[in-house]
């Protein structure tokens, strides 16, 4: 199947139901359901106007995760950070997306994604090409019948990071959801989509008025993402080079994916993405636990929402 232009709904309509700035958490898998509803409805009145989260071989299914999301919120958009190809075949995809669209209306967006090598592996499947494999996987997805005919397609949006399968996500999805980049990426990302798909990058962040106790945090974290040749191989063509990858991370290095600082200093990296091309920042603070995560997103939410 050619690659199609038709988008299942027009870019600036996602852009403004998304909004400028969202929340990004992978924390929801770990704490009970009930901890997630309060959490959502938390995150929605703080002014946040989406909710993004993960997928992984030990979280909660995307798509039933989604709608418990959904169901705890009135307004908030709902969206998977990503939803991994390789979890469920293309058909669960579609008709699932479309089931959480016809129950909940515009709220719910898409991210699918094809993981890395390491989780796709181990699920018995081969991670040789990533682009060809998501191109035969949104084909199947647009070939999929749904029971109720007339639920408008859901937007979707791909984990992309460099330029192919960018390429992929401006022609067949409604833009991309960068992760673990820098506002460098998303300049460079904007330029490869062009003016209209969605780019919403995540964007890491310590809140913390020292930043000499904020990065080994942040170097934590990065740890997972910095053994993970994708994102190695993004942060080479950013300019980094191996030594930056030692030790857990430049200074350098760790500033630039997972800046820390006070709200303020925190809102001028968001704005940095936007004002590089980014239509809709997602906000991932990293604490030790959801509790400390709400806390900092009420600390931030005077600073970089409305």
């Amino acid at each position: 199947m050619a690659d199609r232009t038709a988008r299942p709904a027009d870019p600036s309509t996602v852009k403004r139901r998304l909004g400028r700035t969202g929340v990004w958490l992978a924390s929801f898998s770990s704490v009970p359901a009930e901890t997630v509803r309060r959490a959502a409805a938390e995150i929605e009145g703080l002014g946040y106007e989406a909710l993004w989260f993960g997928e992984t071989p030990t979280s909660r299914d995307a798509l039933t995760q989604a709608a418990l999301l959904l169901s705890a919120t009135q307004r908030l958009q709902i969206a998977t950070g990503i939803a991994n190809i390789y979890a469920r075949d293309a058909v669960s995809a579609a008709n699932g997306a479309k089931t959480l669209t016809e129950a909940w209306g515009d709220r719910f967006v898409l991210g699918l994604g094809v993981s890395h090598a390491p989780l796709v592996t181990t699920r018995g499947h081969d991670y040789s090409q990533p682009v060809a494999t998501m191109r035969a996987y949104l084909d199947a997805m647009d070939a999929t019948s749904f029971g109720l005919p007339s639920v408008p397609e859901p937007p979707r949006v791909l984990a992309a990071l460099r330029r192919k399968m960018l390429e992929l996500a401006a022609t067949r999805a409604q833009g991309a959801h960068p992760y673990f980049t820098t506002p460098e990426h998303t300049a460079m990302a904007r330029e490869v989509l062009g003016p209209d798909p969605v780019l919403a990058p995540e964007q890491a962040v310590v809140v913390t008025t020292d930043v000499d106790h904020g990065r080994p945090i942040a170097r934590k974290y990065a740890a997972v993402y910095l053994a993970m040749p994708n994102y190695l191989n993004n942060l080479r063509e950013l300019g980094f080079s191996d030594r930056d990858f030692e030790g857990g991370g430049s200074d350098a290095l760790i500033d630039a994916v997972i800046p820390s600082g006070d709200p303020e200093t925190i809102g001028e990296h968001v704005r940095a993405h936007h004002q590089a091309g980014a239509d809709h920042v997602c906000v991932q603070p990293i604490a030790g636990t959801l509790a400390e995560q709400l806390e900092h997103l009420r600390l931030l939410a005077p600073v970089i929402t409305g």
